[in-house]
């Protein structure tokens, strides 16, 4: 009942803030897959490349409705602000909306370096534990589902705003036991964020993206 009364007084905020649509997922955001979010992000990315010069305002009840760590808010923040499409968050003490490009454009930076922190931390944790399993003589290792054409042509599709699940449909394994098949939707989600992250971490540019909320 109180699930219920949470999830009922979230849309009830977002009616007030005039969202023209709204996209409700009841899943955790610890999921990687999430198809609401893609939905609710796919009409502000098509809108804004409509109309590069009408705001895009993409509203969420509270930040961590987009995710659990720094990670993935700042894939999701450097997506939004590639776009150009400002954020707005409707709980405190964090109420206001961002615009990537202006006024806001610190508060996306914060999250840019949050990012960078705790992936560094993970990748030093996992070099741990690969140099610890090294030394026990296990090297492990496995073919990649997702080669460097492939992802090369689903960033491409993604720039396009083609859905993630819809790509990986038109991709096709080469190797291993999948060979043949369509890589699934988490594997591509995977291997699309580690892209951005190696992006960022060499200071390349990440690739761009109705009042949409």
């Amino acid at each position: 009942m109180e699930e219920v009364f949470r999830v009922a007084s979230q849309l009830e905020a977002l009616h007030r803030a005039e969202c023209h649509k709204v996209f409700k997922e009841q899943i955790s955001t610890r999921i990687k897959v999430r198809p609401e979010l893609e939905k609710a992000l796919a009409p502000a990315r098509q809108f804004k490349e409509a109309a590069p010069e009408t705001p895009v305002i993409f509203t969420v009840h509270e930040l961590k409705r987009l995710a659990r760590n720094a990670a993935k808010l700042m894939t999701l923040s450097a997506e939004l602000q590639t776009g150009d499409i400002q954020l707005e968050l409707l709980t405190d003490p964090l109420t206001r909306i961002y615009d990537p490009n202006g006024m806001g454009a610190m508060f996306f930076a914060v999250l840019a370096v949050a990012g960078q922190i705790e992936r560094n931390y993970i990748r030093e944790k996992t070099l741990e534990g690969q140099v610890a399993a090294a030394a026990k003589g296990n090297h492990g290792g496995r073919p990649k589902v997702i080669d460097d054409d492939m992802l090369t042509f689903a960033v491409a599709l993604k720039d396009k705003g083609i859905p993630v699940p819809e790509i990986a449909k038109k991709l096709t394994i080469k190797v291993g036991k999948n060979a043949g098949k369509s890589p699934s939707v988490a594997s591509l989600y995977r291997a699309l964020a580690e892209a951005e992250a190696a992006a960022v971490d060499d200071s390349l540019p990440l690739r761009p993206k109705q009042r949409c909320r």
